[in-house]
Parts: structure tokens; C-alpha cells; sequence
């Protein structure tokens, strides 16, 4: 048991304060908010501190919870008030969700914080002490005990995957191993910063577009039940001649049969739906389906482009390190989470074993450009770092201007598609109630 200091706010904004024993910060965490407190900071006495001992996550709960949790009480006029949604989540028992700013926010202090030369504890238990989230805070609480207790951070934060992404948690991991704690923060904020920026960029093309596209796939199929039968009644009571356009009975018979026999095509859908994830689950289909994302149109190249800038980045930093090149592909391939660029790895690693050329199966992939195999050659027989350095900043380049012409195609391709479905439904709907509105039906109807 080691004993902690702990200040925790209480549900009337008051502050206490207490020194007891407990198993783990996570633990004493747990009974703090069980008692209806909300944990401040929670230090752990230096005297009885135990380095040794590994923090175990699912320790028995002491069945001596907290007996005097109000020993001393300080009222302080500046004391942080517990918020309307602190409130509420503690009426209705949930917790606070943990979003992708919280998790920047974090890896931007935590950067600046080691390249202040603060140690991974004394880094955390700052962070800790000025996190809002309280559900984060209990993790990052979490990751703390596993430092104190001699584990790496990765290793605490692979529990919490459905949190930290998986490229994260690798990007930490390669940091922890080659001894480069800062400059792997340093990539993992450029990493949340990039994926956040293409984020909002692609959300502001695609969220309006789409909208559009339902709005006019609504609007279709609502004029094709509701007011096209009334253009009917109208040509019946005047007994014209004239019908509806070719295309709008057909689509009419469409919409009938979908009706119809609604069942059959979404019996078919939802079982491709399900046999198409199923098979991506199994490892051959995961490698095409890994396959078809590197050479898939608009999108393949870039994210075949920002694996790969990923794992010359990790190995970088590893070479820098003093790490060998089958140490440092080894240690990097866990950036990657694409099936057929681990399996390059792996025939790069053989490559070395046997005494042949690493690079050779990125080139004969097909998948990186000659620029890229060729500066990595000519690496080898100069300075492999130095260039490596050069192929970095050659990719970034690169990667921005993908994503640049992305960003040009993209809406033209979602105009053109919102565009057809605009057509379509002029044809279907506007046209006939254009011929009623003109009148033009009466002239055949008189003859």
C-alpha cells in the first residue's frame, strides 16, 4: 500500500484535503468519485513511494473505502467551481467524453514540457493537475502509475486504444525505444494537427454536398409518389392524350417495384454489407482491402504518400539514435497499420538478413515513386540520415500538394454528382409539372 496526498473538490465547491493509503492513484481515483469528489491532484508521498511495484489495473477494491473523507476543509474564495455540466454528469452518472482536442491539447503540453527537460512524471502530474476532462484526467492518472512503476507510457495507453489512435500510441511507443521522448511528441502533434486540418477541410466539401445529394434524392422520390399521380388525375379528367414523359413512367415503375418488394434488394444489401466485412476481416481480404486504399483514385496516393513519410520519419529517428537499419525498420513498422506496407516491411527486414538490398521491395511494389527509391540509393552509399532528412521534407512537399489537388477535384466530382441528380430530377418531376402549369395538354384534349 502506498500512501497519497490528495485534494478533491466536493458537489458544493468546497475543497479537501487528506493523506491516506491506498493500492494506485487509479484506485484511490475510483473511491474519491464513489464518495462524490472530484479529484484535484492526488501526489504520492516520496518516503513510502515504491518504483518496483508494477500498477496492476484490475486490483481488488479495499473494502475500507474512505472513512473520513472531510478531515480538513478549506474554503477558498478562489476555489474552482464545480460547472452545470460537472453537474449533470454526476446526477446522471456519465462521464465526460474524451475528444480529439483533448487528446492535441494534451501531446502539445506534453511536449513543451519535455523540451523544458521536465521528466515523464513530473511532465504528467502537471498536465494532470490542469486537465478539465476528468475522464481523460483518470487516464492520464492511469499512464502516471505505470511510468512510477517502471512501465513505458505505450504501454499503459495500449489499454486505452479506443482513446489514444492506433498510430498514436505507435508514435509514442518508437519515441520511448530510441530514447527520443520529445521529438516523437513533436511528429505526434504534426500527425493530430494534419489529420485535423484534412479533417475540416474534407468535412466543409463533403457535409454540404451531401446534404444536397439527400436533399434531392427526398425531394425526388416525394414528387415521384405524391405529385406525379395528381399530374395523372389531371390529364384523366381532361381526357388528353398526352402522357407523362418516357423517363418519369419509367422511374415511377421503379419507385412502384422498390415499394413493392422493399425486402428483397435490402435482404441483398445488408448480407453484402456483412459478407463484404466479414471477408475484410479475415487476412487476405484485409490485404486487398489495404491494397485498394493505396490505389484507390484521388485518395490512394496520399495515403500511401503519409504512410510512408510515417514510417521514414520513424526510422529517422532511430538511425539518429545510434539504432541499426534492420533495429530501426523494425522498431518503426509499428507506425504502420496497412497490411500491405507491413508485408514490404517484412520482406525489407529479410532482405537485410540475407544480405541484399532493404529498399528493393518498396521498388518493386510499384507503389513508391522512383524519386523516393532513388534517394533512399543514393543514402546508401552516402549519408543515409542526411538524405533520409532531404526524402522527408521532399514527401511533406509532395503530400501538400496532393492534398491541395484533392482539394481542387474534390468538389467538381461531388458538383458533377449532385449535379446529375439535379438533372434527373428536372426530367422526372420539374418537366411534368411544367406541362400543367403551360397547358399545352388542353389543346389535345379539345382535338
Amino acid at each position: 500500500m502506498a500512501t497519497f496526498n490528495y485534494r478533491a473538490l466536493t458537489q458544493d465547491g468546497r475543497i479537501v484535503r487528506n493523506r491516506v493509503e491506498e493500492g494506485s492513484r487509479l484506485t484511490l481515483m475510483k473511491k474519491l468519485k464513489a464518495n462524490g469528489l472530484y479529484p484535484i491532484a492526488i501526489t504520492q508521498s516520496m518516503a513510502k513511494k515504491n518504483r518496483n511495484v508494477k500498477k496492476r489495473r484490475n486490483a481488488s477494491v479495499n473494502k475500507s473505502v474512505i472513512e473520513d473523507v472531510s478531515t480538513r476543509v478549506d474554503i477558498l474564495d478562489n476555489r474552482r467551481k464545480l460547472t452545470l455540466k460537472d453537474k449533470i454528469n454526476n446526477y446522471i452518472g456519465t462521464t465526460d467524453k474524451i475528444t480529439d482536442r483533448d487528446i492535441a491539447i494534451f501531446t502539445q503540453n506534453f511536449y513543451l514540457l519535455k523540451k523544458a527537460n521536465f521528466n515523464n512524471v513530473h511532465a504528467l502530474t502537471t498536465i494532470i493537475d490542469s486537465t478539465e476532462n476528468l475522464t481523460f484526467a483518470e487516464i492520464l492518472e492511469d499512464v502516471l502509475a505505470g511510468v512510477e512503476a517502471g512501465d513505458y507510457m505505450y504501454k499503459t495507453m495500449e489499454y486505452y486504444s479506443n482513446v489514444f489512435p492506433y498510430i498514436y500510441i505507435n508514435m509514442i511507443r518508437v519515441g520511448e525505444l530510441s530514447g527520443s521522448l520529445e521529438n516523437a511528441l513533436l511528429q505526434a502533434v504534426e500527425y493530430l494537427d494534419s489529420t485535423a486540418a484534412i479533417n475540416k477541410k474534407l468535412r466543409g466539401i463533403l457535409i454540404p454536398n451531401i446534404a444536397q445529394f439527400i436533399l434531392l434524392i427526398i425531394m425526388l422520390f416525394v414528387g415521384t409518389l405524391f405529385a406525379l399521380p395528381e399530374v395523372e388525375k389531371v390529364f384523366e379528367e381532361v381526357g388528353t392524350s398526352s402522357t407523362l414523359p418516357a423517363i418519369t413512367i419509367w422511374f415511377q415503375g421503379v419507385v412502384k417495384a422498390m415499394l413493392t418488394y422493399w425486402p428483397v434488394p435490402t435482404a441483398v444489401i445488408v448480407i453484402a454489407v456483412v459478407a463484404l466485412i466479414a471477408y475484410i476481416q479475415t487476412p487476405k481480404g484485409r490485404y486487398r482491402f489495404d491494397y485498394f486504399k493505396y490505389t484507390m483514385p484521388i485518395f490512394g496516393k496520399l495515403i500511401f504518400s503519409l504512410d510512408f513519410s510515417r514510417l521514414m520519419k520513424a526510422m529517422l529517428l532511430n538511425l539518429k539514435n545510434g539504432m541499426r537499419i534492420q533495429e530501426s525498420i523494425e522498431v518503426s513498422k509499428n507506425v504502420i497499420n496497412n497490411y500491405v506496407m507491413l508485408s514490404i516491411i517484412e520482406n525489407s527486414i529479410k532482405n537485410i538478413v540475407i544480405g541484399e538490398s532493404w529498399i528493393d521491395p518498396f521498388e518493386k511494389s510499384g507503389l513508391a515513386s522512383p524519386m523516393i527509391t532513388e534517394m533512399l540509393k543514393i543514402g546508401m552509399q552516402t549519408d543515409l540520415t542526411e538524405m533520409m532528412e532531404k526524402l522527408v521534407e521532399y514527401m511533406q512537399i509532395d503530400i501538400n500538394n496532393t492534398i491541395e489537388k484533392i482539394m481542387r477535384t474534390l468538389p467538381q466530382v461531388m458538383y458533377s454528382i449532385v449535379g446529375i441528380v439535379l438533372i434527373f430530377f428536372v426530367l422526372v418531376v420539374v418537366v411534368p409539372m411544367v406541362q400543367v402549369y403551360m397547358g399545352n395538354f388542353l389543346f389535345d384534349a379539345y382535338l
